[in-house]
């Protein structure tokens, strides 16, 4: 990472990276023009080197290396072969593009022979520069396709036969199958999948280092299996293959009202290790009725509840050769579809990082309470020697109540408790398989001797989202909110967008993942995890058109139509935008369409002819500001204009997805229909001098985000909405649905001062107030602890739930300046604007795009600011500079209009435009005016 300036406030990271953050070497001199470029991140469906996927098609992307400002890509060439070999020869390949004459570097599809199940494929890539100097060829990457026709599948659905009360959580069933190698293995892989959750076991040795697979999807239509290579833990000779099964999202508690078995009532695996022998003969060796079953050391495992562990049960070699599996029971075979198999599109979830207690300490009421220092999600690793039967007990939860007591009532019907029961022989470590806990304390009971910090160990589990972005500013608390931010992004990012990590909840809401997208693509690489929910909610969505509340769709399960609320379900059609905006995505919006289209139609007959939506259950401005004052009645928008609001929104949205995707005929008609419900929404919810009709910040904001009022009234509302903000002390009063709008919409109509008041104010309700009340991750509630250390509504009341933090957009956006200009998406063509203000003299920023680093980084000392910003090769920017004169500015020493990169340089009003090509840049001014607009907070 690199980053021009090192604000004083660097909390939350180590010392020693601040000397890689904020170094000489991110601003990298000019190269000598006409230097050689280079090649690397090759990557496959968003994944570097990737096995077992099932993309027909797929497509390739690499990033370009060069100093030299203006780098750019005019033409490539790609070969595909099926040996490393042929590409250093350049003979027998599969596929030769040829020289191809354009500036694509991201995305480019595969179009050579078909491509077959199980087959590894290696590539390369050169390009040829603006000079039209050939670059050296990349070096060799791969993909590997995974099992692609039902067909392919030789093993067979097993279920355990051993006597299970499914009506609660019980102990998690073992399968295993000895096996003999008549060979030596030159490769071998493992496919597998499962209903419930497993972990595979090869000859002693865990399989992988995923957790929680096959993965939560729509699993009555969709259901992910995993590839692994497995040749390292084969050998010639005897072989033995084993698996944990967990109850998972399949069939433990899932919502509310001890519900389970959602999905089925018993366990399976289907799995299969096909075996290439060094001579070219293969073999598979799969699940059938041969396998031998039981449980052991896992006496319960359930998502909410937590996992009970007896290591007095342990098998052990319960998965090696020659195991005494004498008193095993039987398997059933099972017919389950293995046409609804699929490769995994988004990443797995991973063991991330693991975390130290900051202190142990007992509380007034006596209790063991262990603090990581840290909200996170996952799990505790203990260490503990004992006699055998000793019980511990770990708790986890949240906050401390006021007393500094364990507080659990937050949690509601989920126990979040781990017992470990020693085996009585020496030092003895646990950890979970088959649960996860939101958490910063552990109450911990039982544990024999001291509890010293060195004993027990956060593990920090999430989706493997590679962080992309990074943001930080002279203010220590506004780098404090961003922390949270990405922290409540981690923590909810588990497989599925979840909503809370904590509760008996932990579903995929549609309305939190829409509003917070944007932000997700800014924080973290989010385009295969997004890609796999999409394709979840388009399999749940129902024949009516309308979308469940959540995906994947435990609630309305089965029900071919039903109620969606607005600005939930219009998760369908925002979250592809948000996702081809940020990655330049064209085949999601293609895959997406059928699914965008039949949710805006399900809107259109809601609405019929007066093209207001009036009707159905909405959940509104969720949680927006309400007081006990009896004369203030709230901030309640009426449903109505919110979901009349939101179908012009998607409306207007599936228009700029057909003309991205050539659909002439239906641009029109999405663009009719848009027009048609902006007419009604203003005859409807907006008076002729622009006052809305539910006279609440977030009614402004969404009229004037979603442009549903004529240019005359625009000022008007906007005036308004301003002095809505400044009439309740400056302060916001809007939910999920608006509050994630407000500082935009600001911005947008001059209202930036404003703006940053809301961003800078400390006390509730506001971004900060959770700061200062020691939050490390997001709220649910701007007022989740009340200042007198006392706790809202229990029923929900989350400490870790990232919607709030969509404000994340705004901070990257327009405080850092870093922006996508939607006619060239993926930042293909970046829009560099900071808008200092609010008192902030220095903001630094970076987002890790398709085509490289992106950065921005501005600094104001007295009256001088100096802008410094990245464009990746083969991009070009736009470059704002506010309150400056094109004679006043100077880039590297030179005036603007004759620096090396620079296409053009003008005045804009009070502002300088310059066009430039990708590199590193620096612009130096001085201006009172800037400096005055940043200290007026």
């Amino acid at each position: 990472m690199r980053v021009p300036f090192a604000p004083p406030f660097r909390r939350f990271i180590p010392a020693a990276l601040l000397l890689l953050f904020f170094g000489n070497a991110f601003y990298r001199p000019v190269a000598v023009q006409g230097a050689p470029v280079g090649l690397s991140d090759l990557k496959i469906e968003y994944k570097t080197d990737p096995i077992g996927i099932d993309v027909q098609s797929p497509r390739m992307s690499w990033q370009i290396e060069s100093g030299e400002r203006g780098a750019a890509q005019t033409a490539y060439q790609i070969r595909v072969a099926e040996a490393p070999g042929a590409l250093r020869s350049g003979r027998r390949l599969l596929w030769d593009t040829g020289k191809v004459t354009s500036d694509q570097s991201i995305h480019v599809p595969y179009e050579g022979p078909a491509l077959q199940s199980g087959k590894r494929y290696y590539w390369q890539v050169r390009v040829w520069d603006r000079n039209g100097t050939a670059s050296a060829w990349s070096a060799p990457a791969y993909w590997e396709m995974g099992l692609l026709d039902p067909g392919d599948w030789k093993a067979a659905w097993i279920e355990p036969a051993i006597l299970e009360d499914t009506s609660k959580a019980g102990p998690a069933p073992m399968l295993r199958k000895e096996f003999t190698l008549r060979g030596e293995v030159a490769s071998a892989r493992l496919y597998a999948t499962a209903h419930g959750l497993y972990e595979m076991h090869i000859n002693g040795r865990r399989v992988g280092d995923e957790v929680f697979t096959p993965g939560w999807t729509a699993y009555d239509e969709r259901l992910q299996y995993q590839t692994y290579d497995v040749t390292d833990l084969l050998r010639r000779g005897e072989n033995a293959v084993g698996a944990y099964l967990g109850d998972g999202w399949y069939r433990g508690y899932l919502a509310w009202g001890d519900r389970r078995n959602h999905y089925g009532a018993y366990l399976a695996l289907l799995a299969q290790i096909e075996v290439v022998y060094k001579n070219g003969s293969r073999e598979i060796i799969a699940t059938d009725g041969s396998w031998k079953a039981s449980t052991g050391p896992i006496v319960m495992s359930d998502i909410y509840n937590g996992e009970a562990y007896d290591a007095r049960l342990e098998k052990d070699g319960w998965a090696t050769p020659r195991y005494d599996d004498a008193a095993w029971s039987g398997v059933r075979v099972a017919e389950h579809p293995k046409d609804i198999l699929v490769a995994p599109a988004g990443p797995p979830v991973l063991k991330i990082e693991e975390l130290r207690p900051v202190r142990i300490i007992t509380t007034p009421e006596g209790d063991t309470v262990v603090d990581m220092g840290q909200n996170m999600v996952g799990w505790a690793r203990i260490s503990a020697e004992g006699p055998s039967g000793t019980l511990i007990e770990m708790t986890f939860f949240e906050v401390l109540d006021k007393q500094g007591n364990v507080y659990l009532d937050n949690l509601r019907d989920a126990a979040q408790t781990d017992r470990f029961i020693l085996a009585g022989d020496g030092v003895e470590t646990f950890e979970p398989h088959f649960t996860f806990h939101g958490f910063q304390f552990i109450r911990v009971k039982g544990y024999p001797g001291e509890l010293t910090p060195e004993k027990i160990t956060g593990v920090v589990i999430h989706s493997d989202i590679t962080p992309s972005g990074r943001l930080e500013t002279n203010k220590p608390l506004v780098n404090q909110l961003q922390h949270n931010i990405i922290w409540g992004q981690k923590g909810n990012f588990l497989d599925v967008p979840t909503d809370c990590p904590q509760r008996d909840e932990r579903l995929g809401w549609t309305g939190d993942a829409q509003v917070f997208a944007r932000t997700a693509a800014l924080n973290h690489d989010v385009a295969g995890f997004f890609t796999k929910w999409l394709a979840d909610l388009a399999a749940d969505q129902r024949d009516d058109g309308s979308v469940p509340h959540v995906i994947p769709d435990v609630l309305s399960r089965g029900q071919r139509e039903g109620k969606s609320s607005a600005a939930w379900a219009d998760a369908a059609v925002i979250v592809p935008w948000t996702m081809y905006l940020s990655y330049g995505d064209e085949r999601i919006l293609e895959q997406q369409y059928p699914s965008m289209k039949q949710w805006v139609e399900y809107m259109r007959r809601q609405a019929g002819d007066t093209y207001l939506w009036t009707n159905g259950t909405h959940y509104g401005d969720w949680l927006a500001f309400a007081t006990t004052r009896s004369d203030y009645p709230g901030a309640t928008t009426d449903k109505d204009l919110i979901a009349t609001a939101f179908y012009a929104h998607s409306a207007d949205l599936l228009r700029k997805t057909a003309e991205v995707l050539g659909k002439d005929n239906e641009r029109r008609e999405y663009a009719d229909v848009f027009e048609k419900v902006k007419a009604a929404f203003l005859r409807e919810y907006v008076t002729q001098t622009g006052r809305m009709s539910s006279n609440t910040q977030t009614a402004y904001a969404l009229a004037l985000q979603f442009d549903l009022l004529p240019e005359a009234l625009r000022p008007e509302a906007a005036r308004r909405l301003a002095e809505d903000i400044r009439r309740m002390g400056n302060h916001l009063t809007a939910g999920f649905v608006g509050s994630s709008y407000l500082t935009p919409v600001l911005t947008r109509y001059g209202y930036l001062d404003v703006a940053y008041t809301l961003l800078n104010r400390e006390d509730y309700p506001s971004w900060l107030y959770p700061v200062k009340m020691g939050a490390t991750t997001i709220w649910e509630r701007w007022d989740g602890i009340k200042p007198d250390g006392s706790f809202q509504n229990p029923g929900m009341n989350s400490f870790n739930h990232y919607a709030y933090g969509a404000v994340g957009e705004w901070m990257y956006r327009v405080m850092a300046g870093i922006d996508i200009d939607p006619e060239r998406p993926g930042y293909k063509h970046i829009l560099f604007a900071p808008q200092p203000g609010g008192g902030f003299t220095e903001v630094d920023a970076e987002v890790e795009s398709m085509y490289g680093t992106v950065a921005s980084g501005w600094k104001l000392d007295g009256n001088r600011y100096t802008l410094k910003v990245q464009a990746p090769p083969n991009t070009t920017a736009t470059v704002r500079l506010p309150r400056a004169t094109l004679a006043g500015v100077r880039e590297g020493g030179a005036a603007v209009s004759a620096a090396p990169g620079v296409k053009t340089a003008r005045q804009d009003g009070a502002d300088v435009l310059v066009e430039i090509g990708s590199g590193a840049y620096t612009f130096v001014y001085d201006s009172p005016a800037l400096s005055e607009r940043v200290s007026a907070r």
